[in-house]
């Protein structure tokens, strides 16, 4: 299957015709975007409209930029955008499951009570994984040889393996790659990038 994902594009309308570009060359069934598509909130509809006219099923999380209420507030107006925060979304063989906000502490315990709760639901699927900060201690956390990144998240990947981990929030690490065992975790930046899964 064929996803676009992006994140961080903090209402560059450049970003936004780099990405449709992006999309009407790869065909993507599937979109997610990983947060912050705005500035503090500033024209969040606008800018899942110029995702959703594209009538292609699509994902999103809160970034740190946008809040819960404003993000899934703005994706209830659109027919083919999902808020995933805390659910699953499940296409074809694969289990879609978002977790946002974030990006600055170390660990996070109510994305621990929240895995906790799912990991039946999951157990033993295709799991792909959709956060807004990086996990810790990868390519896409390290910020002038340090790692700041969330160690829940990273504990959570080790033990479930998801087959993908997209995430943002560090701009220096935008179209990064790295393993954490298994699970590829990748940082699809502003611009987007094609992923087959």
């Amino acid at each position: 299957m064929k996803i676009l994902a992006y994140v961080d594009t903090h209402g560059s309308l450049t970003a936004y015709s780099k990405l449709k570009k992006l999309i009407k060359k790869e065909k993507p069934e599937l979109i997610i975007c990983a947060g912050d598509i705005t500035i503090f909130g500033a024209n969040i509809d606008y800018f899942i409209h110029q995702i959703d006219r594209f009538h292609i099923p699509s994902l999103f999380i809160h970034g740190n930029h946008e809040t819960e209420a404003e993000m899934k507030s703005a994706c209830s107006f659109f027919k083919h955008t999902n808020f995933i925060h805390k659910k699953i979304y499940e296409k074809n063989e694969y289990i879609f499951i978002g977790y946002g906000g974030g990006g600055f502490s170390l660990r996070d315990k109510e994305f621990e009570k929240w895995t906790t709760k799912i990991k039946d639901k999951i157990k033993d699927k295709k799991v792909i994984l959709v956060l807004h900060g990086p996990p810790y201690g990868t390519k896409l956390d390290d910020v002038i040889d340090a790692h700041c990144g969330n160690k829940s998240y990273t504990k959570f990947i080790e033990q479930e393996q998801p087959k993908l981990v997209i995430c943002g929030h560090i701009h220096e690490n935008e179209r990064k790659t790295d393993y954490i065992k298994k699970s590829k975790v990748i940082n699809p930046g502003p611009f987007g990038k094609g992923i087959n899964i």
